[in-house]
């Protein structure tokens, strides 16, 4: 697939290799990022916006965090220079299974070594030095995206003021882990998947969309669902009395799924999904407290009512430990019915809370 590339997309290539966790070498790569606001004389006021598995790095001018990102919002680009990076793996543009191979000219596919967050952190601050800025105001991010701000705050941890992680978790639980082992074996068990090794006009759409209707289901609340769809029939006033669709969330779900394969690489997905499965602040420290203990920076944590993916007592229990070494942290649970997917559709709610946090953490630097 061919990414869609915003005008303000920039291009970092670093040319020396990134030592990954799983003690491969990636012998250099390619980061994709926006840019909003000027970074000020000070160079204090960046801010990286790290996004979720699907996202990229067009957040802010009319993208998927447009009404959190811009000139008077919560992430005032009068005020501030907000960063976006699509991250380490990804498919719009950074370095990943989509991408070229410098050394063979074709396409990585999963000759691509696997990585985790930490690894898209690292590969991050190398973005980050090239712009020059020696400390972040803050890194910010929803669910992928709140892991991978977790992740910074605790490798580089003189290297932002705050984190801001919402609507994510220290460790995915075994029903996340169920949903994302279900969705990668959809793509695996597709014909055309062919060990990862298709091409544009063979690509794995069947398994590909049953990924992203498995994850999507887990995006959303019962109640949203409910409202949105309860048990309408599509078309028809009675059951068909076949195997098509009858319900509204069935064509929806049919439909979120085959707009996927427009838009995203089934390796990716894997590689992505995988890299989330890893992420296990625990297990990488043996314990929270471990983890959190040399970190410098004011954290807000924020949890989503309805979300049943990375429900609000995993965002406590990051409280808890924060609390416990006597940290800088508040905690906010956004009443929103949208389930996981209310940190994107609750900007709102979420710049009630981001706001007066971040002009705390700049007033007093």
């Amino acid at each position: 697939m061919t990414p869609e590339y915003s005008p303000l997309t920039r291009f970092y290539h670093h040319c020396d290799s990134l030592l990954l966790d799983s003690g491969l070498q990636l012998s250099e790569f390619q980061i994709v990022y926006e840019t909003y606001g000027q970074l000020n004389s000070e160079k204090n006021n960046a801010i990286l916006v790290c996004h979720a598995l699907s996202a990229d790095a067009h957040a802010g001018d009319g993208g998927w965090w447009d009404q959190l990102i811009g000139p008077g919002k919560a992430l005032d680009t009068n005020v501030f220079f907000v960063i976006c990076s699509n991250a380490l793996g990804s498919c719009y543009g950074s370095s990943g299974p989509a991408s070229i191979n410098p050394e063979t000219g074709q396409r990585f596919k999963t000759s691509f070594p696997l990585i985790t967050v930490g690894d898209m952190v690292n590969a991050q601050a190398h973005l980050i030095d090239h712009l020059d800025v020696s400390q972040l105001l803050m890194v910010i991010g929803g669910s992928m995206g709140g892991m991978q701000a977790l992740e910074w705050s605790i490798r580089f941890p003189d290297r932002l003021l705050s984190c801001v992680s919402i609507a994510s978790t220290s460790k995915l639980s075994p029903q996340a882990l169920a949903f994302g082992t279900v969705g990668r074996n959809a793509i695996i068990s597709d014909a055309n998947w062919n060990e990862g090794h298709y091409d544009d006009h063979s690509i794995p759409v069947n398994g590909l969309a049953i990924a992203r209707m498995i994850g999507h289901i887990t995006y959303l609340s019962e109640e949203s669902m409910s409202i949105k769809f309860g048990r309408k029939l599509q078309e028809k006033e009675d059951y068909g009395y076949n195997l098509k669709t009858d319900f509204q969330i069935e064509s929806y779900l049919q439909y979120q799924g085959h707009k996927f394969v427009s838009r995203f690489d089934a390796n990716s997905y894997l590689y992505l999904s995988k890299a989330m499965s890893y992420f296990d602040i625990q297990k990488s420290h043996r314990s929270l407290e471990n983890a959190f203990k040399l970190s410098q920076a004011r954290y807000l944590i924020m949890s989503i009512t309805s979300d049943w993916l990375y429900p609000s007592k995993d965002s406590k229990e990051i409280v808890n430990a924060l609390v416990r070494l006597n940290k800088c942290v508040t905690f906010t649970e956004i009443d929103s019915p949208f389930g996981h997917d209310g940190f994107l559709l609750s900007q709102t709610e979420l710049s009630k809370v981001i706001t007066p946090f971040l002009k705390g953490v700049f007033d007093d630097q």
